[in-house]
């Protein structure tokens, strides 16, 4: 589903240490990979903002401390938190060494992390914060949401599950802290505040945007890539994938985003038992309505999604949804359908469009409430499979 960029420039963070040359044998350092893109407890009392007590004059309030005693969460959940270093065998003259984050999820050995850590490697080492080295091996990967599952073979003892919050309570302003290893400082802490929710990450390592997306101030830099955002009591709420710059350094600005932790709950099933995940689409593109440009479509309603274009042999294709007439100049013409409602619930802009559709499975059928020429139909499709 078309939906344009959203972000000018997306940087992936996973590090890259150094990538020998066969031939000669010199070694480059390098910041960072190529350009890219980017559980459930109670949330009760722990995600407000504390005022510290400490000294000041009378009648003026001290400065607020965004996570009370922040270093005892941090030893708490800091077991649950590894460095995963990759190798990938020589190609082209070439072997690469890599250094990512991942998140202890269970007592079984599973490791999340994102795809693009993970991505081609021939050798995963397992790092845990006391030192511990473990061999793992990648056994489920879901690269639409840049998220993969790493096994390692360990006593249950050594393995503290990471705690996984449900994302969807998560909201702009409240602290969070990501421990990861940034530029191979392993098991570095840093905090912020979640800077906004809903985003969407174009330019995925897979072309797919991922849903949903937490923008966070906390500095996340290469290396970061498939560690912990924490909330306040120390609870995963998303998986640091992504930073962006405007610039072109793959360095960070103030803005990271973290795939949610919700949509690594509803795909960790999967990539645990090493199923094969999949993602619908329904294979159109459009423009969000509004008073100004309803108008210039030369239609009544104005909310909903005005469709642009329908890709040929897509989901939205097959059903007989419409497309307005093409125009090279970007003005909206007149023949579009209107998407305002899915299965019942409606949808006022392409990104709520998306995000719904992105909630079935592939081979659902969902029903599309539709306004063509002035009157409401519903439209029956069949989700496809996503393919790029």
């Amino acid at each position: 589903m078309g939906v344009g960029r959203t972000w000018m420039r997306v940087g992936l963070l996973v590090a890259v240490i150094a990538v020998a040359v066969a031939a000669g044998g010199a070694l480059a350092t390098l910041a960072a990979g190529d350009d890219a893109p980017l559980s459930l407890a109670a949330q009760s009392g722990t995600r407000g903002l504390p005022v510290a007590t400490g000294a000041g004059s009378a009648g003026t309030v001290a400065a607020p401390s965004a996570i009370a005693d922040l270093p005892a969460v941090v030893d708490k959940v800091r077991p649950s938190v590894v460095a995963i270093n990759t190798v990938a065998a020589a190609r082209n003259g070439r072997q690469g060494q890599g250094l990512g984050t991942g998140i202890v999820v269970d007592k079984d050995g599973h490791i999340l992390t994102n795809y693009h850590v993970v991505e081609g490697a021939d050798q995963v080492t397992i790092e845990f914060h006391d030192g511990t080295l473990a061999r793992g091996r990648v056994i489920g990967s879901d690269p639409g949401n840049d998220l993969a599952v790493v096994a390692v073979s360990l006593p249950a003892s050594v393995l503290q599950p990471a705690t996984l919050a449900n994302s969807d309570e998560v909201r702009a302003g409240e602290p969070v802290f990501a421990i990861g290893n940034p530029f191979s400082l392993k098991f570095s802490v840093t905090s912020g505040i979640v800077s906004g929710i809903e985003r969407e990450s174009q330019g995925g390592i897979t072309g797919r945007a991922i849903r949903g997306v937490l923008q966070t101030d906390a500095a996340v830099n290469p290396g970061n890539s498939g560690g912990p955002l924490f909330n306040a009591a120390g609870e995963v709420i998303g998986v640091n994938a992504a930073i962006e710059n405007p610039t072109g350094q793959r360095v960070w600005v103030g803005v990271g985003f973290a795939v949610p932790s919700n949509t690594a709950v509803r795909f960790l099933p999967d990539m645990i038992a090493g199923r094969r995940v999949t993602h619908p689409q329904l294979g159109v593109s459009g423009e969000t309505l509004n008073e100004i440009n309803a108008k210039d479509a030369g239609v009544e309603v104005q909310r909903g999604v005005y469709l642009t274009s329908v890709q040929p042999g897509t989901a939205a294709d097959r059903a007989g949804l419409r497309a307005a007439a093409s125009d090279s100049g970007g003005a909206l013409l007149a023949g579009g359908d209107v998407v305002v409602a899915v299965n019942g619930t409606q949808v006022s802009t392409i990104q709520e469009l998306a995000r719904t559709i992105d909630g079935f499975k592939v081979g659902e059928q969902v029903k599309l409430a539709v306004v063509r020429a002035g009157k409401q139909i519903d439209v029956t499709v069949t989700l496809l499979e996503w393919t790029g």
